[in-house]
């Protein structure tokens, strides 16, 4: 085993002595392993769960798909990356934007550094919207990294992605954006790349379409994480270190009639300080917005200047269906959030609620099943298996899923393998 380190945004990382791969299932509550293994539908889970390592762990808050997915890359929260949303208000620039564009990354990312050092990178992710940010840094042609989206497989170049038609390599149909098919896609190059070209560092991330539309426990949900474990399996059986982790759980937040429950914040800014007079943002709001119409459990506000934040806060917390409300500073210091990149208050709704900005700001004539999301405290449980017994952890370590390459790196490097399930 090499000695060799790398040091990435203050943290160091061994060496890796196999191909390690860190899997992001986006959406993934652990109660859709529970039932899925239950169900005799995922051995080698089941197997890993029993011979190799299970560490419950936390996400970032909010507990959205961009701000965890770059804290996982880069082994920080949203204050050190500047990635705190999919979606912010620029004050700068008086405009609402996507935080899709590198530009908005403050640092760089551990599977940049390990490059640099001269290790072998791969990534691949299911939508194209977080492509740009994960591959931050890395250099393609020749012997570079390869980084692309499995929305966009068929449009891969090797100067752009580090590999030309991605589609022909792996051998799929293009999958619908809305579709498991897209996550299965993003698996079946992971194991191609393992296969052909043993990349030292793989990061896989997948969509949350399924938990989005479906609970733990139901068929097509079961189905899913069935598919999954088959793949886990043959990454594993290529002699690869695995950490799976997730970037938040799923909360049902409707009513028994199926509608959403919503808390609409804007009206209630409306009322306490005049019609228009704050500007609410759901950092949330991405281009696909059909599973979730743009609803989940965080807000931020930007308030008129003189609005008292500390009393519209406690006004808030005093509503059933808020969970939390603080000021912007408060938020950023509990949350690790760059304060430059959120409101002046920031709201937290309850379990089972979503928070809106207002009705008609929302189109949910997409929504075909009671609405399922995330964001906020409840969804920020997430899972950390790793198919190695890791050693040298702290027993009382509250371990965040921005710790999956420490984790995999400076904790399973040298433990034993575990024995894939017959």
């Amino acid at each position: 085993m090499s000695n060799k380190t790398v040091k990435a945004n203050d943290r160091d990382y061994n060496w890796p002595s196999e191909p390690t791969v860190v899997v992001c299932v986006d959406g993934s509550e652990r109660a859709y392993i529970d039932e899925a293994v239950a169900a005799g539908l995922m051995p080698w889970t089941a197997n890993v769960l029993k011979a190799g390592s299970d560490l419950p762990a936390f996400s970032v808050v909010p507990s959205f798909t961009n701000p965890n997915n770059l804290s996982i890359v880069t082994g920080h929260p949203p204050a050190v990356h500047g990635i705190s949303g999919n979606f912010f208000y620029d004050r700068e620039a008086d405009e609402e934007v996507m935080m899709n564009d590198p530009k908005f990354l403050w640092t760089g990312t551990i599977m940049a550094a390990f490059q640099e050092a001269g290790a072998s990178i791969a990534a691949v992710t299911a939508k194209d919207k977080l492509r740009k940010l994960l591959g931050h840094g890395l250099t393609y042609g020749d012997s570079g990294a390869v980084c692309f989206s499995a929305e966009k497989c068929n449009e891969t170049t090797l100067a752009e992605h580090g590999i030309d038609d991605a589609q022909s390599f792996i051998g799929c149909d293009v999958p619908d954006v809305y579709s498991a098919s897209l996550s299965e896609v993003v698996f079946q190059a992971g194991v191609k790349l393992l296969e052909t070209r043993r990349p030292d560092l793989m990061y896989l991330s997948t969509t949350d379409f399924i938990q989005h539309k479906y609970a733990p426990g139901d068929r097509e949900a079961n189905d899913f994480y069935a598919m999954m474990d088959s793949y886990w399996a043959k990454l594993d059986a290529l002699g690869a270190i695995v950490v799976l982790t997730a970037d938040h759980g799923m909360n049902p937040m409707h009513k028994e009639d199926g509608t959403p429950d919503v808390v609409y914040l804007q009206p209630i800014l409306d009322d306490l300080l005049g019609k228009d007079a704050a500007r609410v943002i759901l950092p949330i709001t991405d281009p696909y917005v059909v599973h979730h119409g743009a609803l989940g459990g965080f807000a931020t506000a930007y308030l008129p200047e003189g609005a008292d934040a500390a009393d519209i806060c406690a006004r808030l917390n005093a509503m059933d269906k808020i969970e939390w409300a603080g000021t912007g500073q408060e938020g950023c210091a509990r949350f690790g959030l760059p304060e430059e990149r959120l409101g002046d208050i920031i709201v937290i709704s309850a379990r089972n609620v979503a928070v809106g900005s207002s009705p008609e700001r929302h189109d949910l004539s997409a929504l075909k099943e009671p609405l399922r999301s995330h964001g906020g405290l409840s969804t920020q449980a997430v899972p950390m298996i790793v198919n190695r017994v890791v050693h040298g952890v702290e027993e009382d370590r509250r371990i965040r899923n921005f710790d999956a390459f420490d984790i995999a790196l400076n904790h399973a490097q040298s433990a034993a393998a575990v024995v894939a399930a017959e």
